[in-house]
């Protein structure tokens, strides 16, 4: 058993000290899916992986963790959590110009423009869109979150969603080709 499933336990007995040594425990790890989501955003960021970390992990609850189910999920959550955190600010950066013109969305872009949005005009198409996605079909919101948003491969996020293979393999299709859809017609 790994000393996060221990710290889980820990957690869930009731030990008052085990959330407060996840951090240091899954840090690193933290820091280098945050460089990766960091290092897809618009140049002169003031935001550093560091503080998108920290500021993750005080959405996640921070020493006050919740109840993790596993390793699997905690990442998701903090994958998600940067996400939201990227795109508040590319919000708040859109409300301050004038306008926030949108561009087209080049059909070979997709790739791109889902998995690291580089300008906050596309960062909030994707995530609107993947808002839509949600709403309309969860599980397959949660398998792009879990391979754009966390990095996880096709068979790691088939796992966390207790979904076989094949079956995340039909939803990838269906998100990517209902993400292209909605993220062209809304930048066009």
């Amino acid at each position: 058993m790994g000393k996060f499933t221990l710290m889980l336990q820990r957690i869930e007995a009731g030990d008052p000290h085990a959330a407060e040594e996840i951090l240091p425990l899954v840090y690193e790890e933290l820091r280098r899916l945050a460089a990766s989501k960091m290092a897809w955003e618009q140049p002169g960021q003031t935001l550093q992986a560091t503080a998108l970390v920290h500021e993750a992990w005080l959405k996640l609850g921070g020493d006050a963790q919740p109840a993790w189910k596993n390793r699997a999920h905690f990442f998701a959550a903090a994958g998600e959590a940067m996400r939201r955190i990227l795109i508040d600010r590319a919000r708040h950066r859109l409300a301050a110009r004038h306008g926030g013109g949108q561009q087209r969305l080049n059909a070979d872009d997709l790739d791109l423009a889902v998995a690291s949005p580089a300008d906050d005009d596309r960062a909030i198409a994707v995530n609107d869109a993947l808002d839509r996605l949600a709403v309309e079909h969860p599980r397959k919101a949660e398998l792009v979150k879990l391979r754009y948003f966390v990095g996880m491969t096709i068979d790691e996020a088939a796992a966390a969603l207790n979904i076989s293979t094949p079956t995340a393999k039909r939803d990838w299709s269906y998100a990517r080709a209902w993400l292209y859809t909605e993220i062209r017609r809304e930048l066009a």
